[in-house]
């Protein structure tokens, strides 16, 4: 592995780290703000594996990403979107 690749392995590691540790950051927030969220990353980690030769589920990468299997992430610390999130959300989306 390269100098580059390392650098940009250990700045993804960093920032599943980061989001790992602000659970109280939703991912509708993440989406509202930046346009990604933790799913975005677990759908980037399958396409850039397929890339790559390897292949990895979507289950298996959103481990990865919440650091334990989705449903129980999504247990314990997802909460429902308000109206307000919704909206903003839909807003954000392209028009067709």
């Amino acid at each position: 592995m390269d100098k580059q690749t390392e650098i940009e392995a250990a700045v993804l590691r960093r920032l599943i780290k980061h989001l790992d540790e602000r659970k109280d950051v939703q991912n509708i927030d993440l989406m509202n703000l930046a346009g990604f969220c933790r799913n975005c990353l677990s759908k980037w980690m399958v396409a850039a594996a397929a890339d790559e030769g390897v292949e990895i589920n979507y289950e298996q990468a959103r481990e990865r990403v919440y650091g334990e299997p989705y449903s129980q992430w999504k247990d314990k610390y997802q909460q429902e979107a308000s109206a307000e999130q919704l909206a903003q959300f839909a807003e954000s989306q392209p028009k067709e």
